[in-house]
């Protein structure tokens, strides 16, 4: 079937979806799941001095754990699970997006990876003791796999459904859309944590958060699969041949890709950028737990200031775009993340004012993480080749490889720096590099292809 573009019923069934998996991207990979695993893998607490404020405070320390006879630092364990799945994400998307391309089955495949991560969001409800680790770390490879495997094939509606001039508004609003309803989520958990458990049940109260996460993803998404339409298939490919023609569609993607000089800077400097923004994203409730040593109610509350603030940024970068172009929005973006990068660096946790520096860290980090995601992703839609209508799930594949790539790069950075030096702070310098080269790159994007 064709689609009717910038349709209101459609757009809303698409942003729904935003609406409905943002809840794993936040209460399970950036709050209460990191925090949950950090106490789980502890094994005991150490007095320290602090001589500004003449007080002793007690840190969390973390034996290194037994994992298939290696011995690893916990958050470093974490952080290469993440790597893992988002290796799994890259050498299976070439073949599932052309799949789908080919055959017409990109909802499909939507539902396929949305039912495998909420089931795993609910599975780690079972995740009890650190003698489970490889349970608990299966479970979050698998519920990883399934978000970002689901991207791939959500974002692919984006130049279906929208017309280029709606592209930005739309891609804003599904985002928007995403932080709102994993807010509300998030106040939910806090709730039930803070106020209605008891100090003796409040690790089970926590778990109970998986399943409403898991339930919450799987319940909003069907509204999304009820009103989203199926994709046409593409014509004269024999079924009995359609992996061979998907990994050929696949390749011919990649070289109109990069054929194209505006679009490979685009990307180049879309690689380099998000080696810094995801893994900081996804590395930020342990820095501040382990780093800073904030306690896990004011940890959550700083990531959900960051969660309702990114809804002003990513609306803020929206209007911004239409005044100026994306590219200026994006430059601006990056710039501000480089100083985001530089501030974590130099955070000291024997400071006061730390938890109040780190909110405001945080206020900085949601202010561009909305918008230039948003604005990233509407910019990559409106430069696709016109010719190739049919192929937006490749096209958008070889997009969440590259966003794939950089986390794969990122997190394992991130995790190797940790084990060498024992010590946040010089990961989130590193990533300060990473942010120089994607605005490197980004100043000679040519703006009037991208506006």
């Amino acid at each position: 079937m064709s689609f009717i573009k910038d349709d209101p019923k459609i757009i809303k069934a698409w942003t729904f979806y935003d609406w409905a998996n943002s809840v794993y991207s936040l209460v399970i990979t950036s709050t209460i799941f990191p925090i949950y695993y950090s106490i789980l893998t502890t094994d005991f607490y150490k007095k320290v001095y602090n001589s500004y404020q003449d007080v002793w405070f007690e840190v969390p320390v973390h034996s290194r754990i037994n994992l298939f006879g290696n011995y690893f630092v916990p958050d470093a364990l974490f952080s290469y699970s993440l790597t893992l799945s988002f290796i799994f994400v890259v050498f299976t998307t070439p073949m599932f997006s052309s799949i789908a391309d080919v055959t017409g089955t990109k909802k499909k495949f939507l539902k396929f990876f949305c039912y495998l991560g909420s089931l795993s969001c609910i599975g780690l409800f079972f995740f009890t003791d650190k003698s489970q680790i490889l349970y608990g770390l299966t479970l979050n490879v698998t519920a990883s796999i399934g978000f970002w495997g689901s991207l791939v094939f959500y974002n692919s509606y984006l130049p279906d459904i929208a017309s280029e001039g709606q592209q930005d508004r739309i891609s804003a609003k599904g985002y928007i859309m995403g932080y709102s309803g994993a807010v509300i989520l998030l106040v939910l958990c806090l709730l039930l944590i803070e106020l209605i458990a008891s100090p003796e049940n409040k690790i089970f109260y926590t778990r109970i958060c998986f399943i409403l996460t898991g339930l919450w993803w799987l319940g909003f998404a069907q509204y999304t699969f009820a009103n989203l339409p199926d994709t046409p298939k593409i014509t004269g490919v024999n079924k009995r041949s359609v992996i061979l023609a998907s990994f050929s569609t696949f390749k011919k993607v990649q070289s109109e890709l990069f054929k194209e000089k505006n679009l490979r800077l685009f990307l180049i400097s879309f690689f380099f950028y998000s080696i810094g923004i995801q893994t900081i994203f996804l590395m930020a409730a342990l820095f501040g737990s382990n780093e800073i040593n904030l306690e896990s109610p004011k940890l959550i509350v700083s990531i959900l200031l960051t969660q309702i603030i990114a809804i002003i940024g990513a609306y803020l970068c929206s209007v911004l775009s239409k005044k100026t172009g994306n590219k200026i929005v994006l430059i601006i973006c990056i710039c501000v993340w480089i100083g985001i990068c530089l501030a974590g660096f130099l955070l000291d946790k024997t400071n006061p004012n730390i938890e109040y520096y780190f909110y405001v860290v945080a206020g900085l980090v949601g202010l561009v993480m909305g918008g230039i995601q948003s604005i990233s992703r509407s910019t990559y839609s409106k430069m696709l080749p016109e010719k190739d209508k049919n192929m937006t799930a490749t096209y958008f594949g070889f997009y969440d490889i590259l966003e794939k790539c950089a986390i794969i790069v990122g997190s394992f950075i991130y995790g190797f720096l940790i084990d060498l030096t024992g010590n946040m702070r010089y990961s989130i310098l590193a990533m300060s590099i990473a942010f120089i080269i994607g605005l490197f790159f980004i100043l000679f994007v040519n703006s009037k292809k991208i506006n």
